[in-house]
């Protein structure tokens, strides 16, 4: 069986190192504050002006007033500060993000990836993800594999409205964990109940498989 939405941000949880700033897009990314070590003293930035997002709150800790870029509640950690969004923008733009973790519609094997909007479909706007990918240090990608229809979200080429051009370093999906390199996707892990031919035949993009490749933990 593929990884379960939760499991994908308990695996990326994993790539975030002591002491990091990150910021999370919503939909599965935001999952992964859940799974961050309260002694790993990292940051969570959102955009609408947060430093210091905790996990999602407990239905008696909600408060209408904190929210994050999304609109979601949410709590905040000892630390945290508030400031304006052009602030906000602000560290984004200066490079100030170790790591923005991002949902997306098509991811291309060129790093390429489009999470903003559907031709003919009503959008309220690109957010933040255009400043995100250009600006923060390092880009991760946590989606499912394949769309409603089974089709696969790791492209050769986007066929979506893109976000940002050759700007994301590694996705994490329900099937497995890859590398973007020159040479197409390179699966570095792989969901335990899936073997890596089985992800290669079934995604568009190019897949090749790392000789350290392993399991998910």
């Amino acid at each position: 069986m593929p990884l379960t939405r939760e499991q994908i941000a308990q695996r990326i949880a994993q790539e975030i190192k002591p002491g990091y700033v990150v910021n999370l897009g919503i939909g599965i990314p935001s999952l992964v504050a859940n799974y961050i070590p309260e002694e790993s003293q990292v940051m969570l930035h959102s955009e609408n002006g947060l430093l210091g997002l905790g996990p999602f709150p407990l239905e008696e800790e909600i408060d209408p007033d904190l929210i994050n870029a999304g609109k979601q509640t949410v709590t905040f950690v000892k630390g945290a500060s508030f400031f304006h969004s052009a602030d906000s923008f602000a560290m984004i733009r200066g490079g100030h993000i170790d790591l923005t973790i991002l949902g997306a519609m098509e991811v291309d094997e060129s790093g390429s990836i489009a999470n903003w909007m559907v031709p003919g479909k009503m959008v309220k706007g690109m957010g933040g993800a255009m400043d995100l990918v250009a600006g923060a240090r390092r880009v991760i990608v946590a989606m499912l594999h394949t769309d409603k229809s089974g089709q696969s979200k790791l492209r050769k080429k986007c066929t979506l409205p893109l976000t940002g051009v050759a700007c994301v370093h590694r996705v994490v999906t329900d099937w497995g964990v890859f590398d973007v390199t020159p040479e197409g996707f390179l699966l570095v892990e792989y969901a335990p109940d899936l073997s890596p031919e089985e992800i290669q035949k079934n995604t568009e993009g190019r897949v090749l498989l790392s000789s350290s490749a392993r399991p998910i933990k």
